[in-house]
């Protein structure tokens, strides 16, 4: 059957220089299997598939997957997901705002032109990271413990363990290796920008499955939101302020956080760059 599809870039600067997902529009009567397949034929990070909403305050339903999982929730997918809706001729009720429902709810999409932000979820899981565990972070990251200011777990759906760096110099220095320390693994880093930049923060991002070398996201919406509700709770972080991302693989990720009624909106650009169908 043919479905309509797009492939969107999102955070870059520009067209091209951010994170691509997979979106499948008309995806009603795919089973999880075929949604799961294609996920890992795309080969990309996320896909994810657009089905009707069950809540009525929905515009629409998406089900989001990684290359090994269903994700009750993701950041670039949300925007890239929003971004093939509206331009396969979606229209909500309110032409500033759409809802998206997921598995982690109703997360609250905003229009502004060729820019969409979503509103931070809560996170699932808070605090401080376990002394043995962090231990075994910074031996993958190759990081000395000095370097580390603090820890924290940012996990918003994916269960980021967030470490804040003493700058964005360790941060693009880093060269992870997880071959000795086998298991899933979500990593998050992110050290402040010095004088002069025009980003707040560097930020990298590193998974695996636990059945894959670990693997570097180029800019990933999930752990920005959570990094800026650590940041900004501790009064490290102030907004608006705008985080680099994806610098150490040659992209030009762009994160732009704000606050407005009472959230933390996390946002950048978002651009169709195919536009067509699958057979699927």
């Amino acid at each position: 059957m043919e479905r309509r599809f797009r492939q969107v870039d999102v955070f870059g600067e520009q067209p091209g220089t951010g994170n691509p997902v997979a979106v499948v529009l008309d995806a009603e009567g795919l089973d999880d299997e075929q949604m799961r397949q294609f996920s890992v034929w795309s080969n990309l990070s996320e896909c994810t598939f657009v089905l009707p909403p069950t809540d009525p305050d929905a515009d629409y339903r998406v089900r989001i997957f990684s290359l090994s999982a269903e994700l009750p929730f993701a950041g670039h997918p949300t925007l890239g997901t929003a971004r093939a809706w509206l331009d396969a001729g979606g229209m909500s009720a309110d032409s500033t705002t759409l809802m998206q429902e997921c598995r982690a709810g109703l997360i609250p999409v905003r229009i502004d032109g060729e820019s969409l932000a979503f509103a931070a979820p809560p996170r699932l899981r808070t605090g401080p990271v376990d002394p043995n565990l962090l231990a075994e972070v910074t031996g993958i990251l190759g990081v000395d413990r000095e370097r580390v200011v603090d820890a924290e777990w940012l996990d918003n759906g994916p269960g980021w363990v967030g470490l804040l760096l003493d700058g964005a110099e360790t941060v693009l220095a880093l060269a992870p290796d997880a071959s000795r320390h086998p298991g899933r693994w979500d990593i998050g880093v992110v050290g402040p920008q010095g004088a002069g930049s025009d980003t707040a923060f560097e930020v990298r991002a590193f998974f695996t499955d636990g059945s894959e070398p670990l693997r570097e996201d180029p800019v990933t919406g999930s752990l920005n939101a959570a990094v800026a509700q650590w940041l900004t709770a501790t009064g490290r972080a102030a907004t608006p302020y705008t985080a680099a991302q994806g610098t150490a693989m040659g992209r030009r990720g762009r994160v732009s956080i704000t606050s407005a009624d009472g959230e933390l909106w996390v946002g950048g650009r978002a651009d169709v760059v195919i536009s067509g169908t699958v057979a699927l």
